[in-house]
């Protein structure tokens, strides 16, 4: 027979005791619980920028293809805007609404310029630009174009330009194409630079213009060797001339000794036109006294003539009261 096992003792039952103020602690925790969540949603609204102060700006695309609501505007690689909205405006063009922090707004001013790039890897991209940043500042709600640079899209024109470059190149160098004549004429215009010719059989078509070129080019030098001889004879004569005027027995000593011996009859008659000055001087003194003797002769023959005159008065007197005959004229001496 088999000994049933022995069953292990039975413990006593354990005593639970009750927690103190277990619903207070329960709502503390859920307190805690939705405090944590909220200000986790506030910090997330705050590092969105959902409480700061912005400013809006719209810019205007035809095509808004890879732009989503959130996406940021970068300036110099910097995030300075967000994308609100995207909407269609009713010419059918694509609206997008930009919120940019009033912080940053200084750096957008009216000659920015806002560009939607899109390259073939990657995503969609805004991005601002400005030159002067002495500008006016770009006002709240303002409205701006932005230009696309889609590198996808310039494919295609790329292609077609590509095409017609190949086509331009096929036609050229076909059989019949200029290119092939144009080295054809190349051709012959080298056989003809290696002729006899030479390069002036290229320029002038024909030998026999070539030949009229070449004896005129051989006048030519003959011509120039006659006038070298005849600069050299000219050369002689000029020295001849130099030796015969400016020599030590040359026309211009002659001169000089002649300039000489006419400077010396220019100084005696120098001398004697000053002797001729005293000369006059003092026949001008001579005319001044003969002039003055004059003058005392005038009076003193106004003075003869009255005593004459008183003389007559006094013989006519006397003839008067004594008459007698006799010569009475009165000879002057």
């Amino acid at each position: 027979m088999s000994v049933p096992p022995e069953s292990p003792p039975s413990l006593p039952p354990e005593v639970v005791t009750p927690v103190k103020h277990l619903q207070a602690k329960a709502a503390l925790l859920l307190g805690l619980m939705l405090l944590l969540v909220t200000s986790s949603v506030l910090y997330l609204m705050y590092a969105r920028g959902a409480f700061e102060q912005t400013q809006r700006l719209v810019l205007m695309a035809d095509n808004s293809e890879g732009v989503s609501v959130g996406m940021s505007m970068t300036f110099a690689g910097f995030p300075i805007g967000r994308v609100r909205r995207v909407e269609l405006s009713d010419e059918g063009r694509a609206r997008i609404l930009m919120d940019v922090p009033s912080a940053d707004a200084h750096w957008l001013r009216q000659s920015s310029v806002f560009t939607l790039e899109r390259g073939l890897v990657g995503g969609t991209h805004i991005r601002a630009f400005t030159g002067l940043l002495t500008d006016k500042p770009l006002e709240d709600g303002a409205l701006r174009e932005v230009h696309r640079g889609d590198a996808a899209e310039a494919i295609p024109l790329l292609l077609s330009s590509v095409r017609e470059v190949v086509t331009n190149v096929s036609a050229m160098t076909a059989q019949d194409g200029s290119l092939r004549s144009t080295l054809r004429n190349l051709r012959e215009v080298t056989d003809k630079l290696k002729g006899p010719q030479g390069a002036l059989g290229v320029v002038m078509g024909n030998e026999a213009d070539a030949h009229k070129i070449v004896e005129a080019l051989n006048r030519s030098n003959a011509l120039l060797a006659k006038v070298d001889g005849l600069v050299l004879k000219a050369d002689g004569l000029a020295a001849k001339a130099d030796a015969q005027v400016f020599g030590p027995k040359g026309v211009m000593t002659d001169t000089q000794a002649t300039v000489q011996q006419l400077n010396g009859l220019l100084a005696d008659a120098r001398n004697s036109l000053k002797k001729v000055d005293g000369v006059l001087v003092e026949a001008q003194a001579m005319a001044v006294n003969a002039k003055e003797a004059t003058v005392d002769l005038g009076s003193l023959r106004g003075d003869v003539e009255a005593s004459l005159r008183k003389v007559e008065g006094l013989v006519n007197e006397i003839n008067r009261k004594w008459p007698f005959a006799r010569d009475t004229e009165l000879k002057l001496p």
